[in-house]
């Protein structure tokens, strides 16, 4: 039999990228700015979004739905990623309106004079100008860009490594997850965190130097950008789940206590996989509040990583397609009941809001897609190909009588 290459064993890269790619192209030519206008900004900048939640989800599926750890504090990462762009574009945002205001004074202000006025702007809301320590690289974007980078990897390889020597498991992995997210959320809930505490940062959509260009056109370059980064993390994570360490994260997740025996470093897998997606996870959430305009320490809440598995669940976890077909769907279905596009339903005694009802509506389709369908919406392709059973060799395997294999090495009775 002939040695099957990566590209082979996964034909849903091709179809996942090719369905990408048809789709980025569509919104392209139909966009606002660059295509006939039958697509709005607002919307475009929707789609966008909505493809920074797709990355997301999977790597929220690497994690769960392949290694199985619940992880209920992704999302602490993803908005971690976003406050760390969002601090260059506030700086240099304000740094440029501060000096245009003062470039009219009689005396020309020193580089030292702007700081402090940039500070003023800032934290003025939390009546405070001083710059905090955290704020030291804002001025330069490679090095908040690095920080995007750096601080979800780092703070979810220390968490990880305290957690997985610990060997804690289960729900109560998931709880430490969550206390995690919890604990972060609150501390930037403080105006004394350094991040303006409720207010969070804002005007994040108004790129530095770039106020000649509509939003039209910068819409759709970060759509272009989300686009290229949920391709090269779907790829990425094809490659990790697939060969010897797919096989190796999949014996995790369904007997960690036998992978262990066969002598693997079952921690060590554990914690490549929870820092990768956690980096991943940032990156998304860089490219997302960029279009969202804002961030706060409410889009780091651990229902937002809830959310997030609810997603997962719903599109098919075990499959990164499945994943990312979920996060879309609920994405969009939220946008549409959420922005009131669907009209509200008159009872007489009652009238059903949707914008209230939203919520309930998506945990009823949780628990119907657990208990009826946990396959979930990746599911449907296996109707689609209609998948044949793996080829099994007669000949025997092992010390017993009959005992066989299959095609793929599993032994098989």
């Amino acid at each position: 039999m002939s040695r099957q290459t990566f590209l082979t064993r996964n034909r849903s890269i091709f179809w996942f990228l090719l369905s990408l790619a048809v789709f980025t192209l569509i919104v392209t030519v139909l966009a606002d700015g660059i295509g006939n206008g039958m697509i709005s900004t607002s919307f475009v900048k929707t789609l966008g979004r909505t493809l920074c939640l797709m990355l997301v989800a999977v790597a929220m599926d690497v994690v769960w739905g392949y290694t199985g750890i619940l992880s209920l504090g992704h999302m602490a990462f993803f908005g971690l990623g976003g406050y760390m762009i969002g601090m260059w574009l506030m700086y240099a945002r304000t740094e440029i309106i501060v000096s245009e205001s003062l470039r009219a004074a009689a005396i020309p202000p020193t580089p030292e004079e702007i700081h402090d006025a940039v500070g003023t702007q800032i934290f003025g809301v939390v009546g405070s100008s001083d710059f905090p320590l955290i704020w030291a690289f804002a001025s330069s974007f490679w090095a908040q860009l690095a920080l995007v980078v750096i601080v979800p990897g780092l703070l979810a390889l220390i968490f990880g490594w305290l957690a997985f020597r610990s060997r804690v498991t289960g729900v109560y992995l998931s709880i430490l997850t969550q206390a995690m997210t919890l604990a972060l959320s609150l501390y930037l809930f403080q105006n004394d965190s350094g991040l303006r505490g409720n207010n969070g940062l804002s005007g994040l959509q108004n790129l530095p130097g770039l106020d000649s260009v509509p939003q039209s056109m910068v819409s759709i370059a970060f759509f272009w950008a989300s686009a290229a980064a949920l391709a090269a993390g779907y790829v990425l994570f094809a490659w990790v789940v697939s060969g010897k360490m797919g096989s190796v994260i999949r014996g995790i997740r369904d007997n960690e206590g036998r992978v262990r025996f066969l002598g693997y470093h079952v921690e060590s897998y554990k914690l490549f996989v929870f820092t990768v997606t956690a980096v991943v996870a940032g990156l998304a959430g860089a490219l997302y509040y960029p279009q969202a305009g804002i961030i706060n320490p409410a889009e780091v809440a651990p229902i937002a990583s809830i959310y997030l598995a609810v997603w997962v669940a719903i599109g098919g976890r075990g499959r990164l397609y499945g994943a990312a077909l979920g996060a879309a769907f609920v994405s969009l279905l939220s946008s549409w009941f959420t922005g009131g596009g669907v009209p509200n339903i008159p009872l007489g005694f009652y009238t059903i809001q949707w914008t209230d009802w939203w919520l309930v509506l998506l945990g009823v389709s949780f628990v119907a897609v657990t208990l009826l369908a946990p396959k979930g919406i990746g599911g449907l392709f296996d109707l689609v190909t209609r998948r044949h059973p793996v080829p099994v060799s007669t000949t025997d395997f092992g010390p017993d009588k009959g005992a066989r294999r299959t095609v793929e090495g599993e032994e098989e009775k």
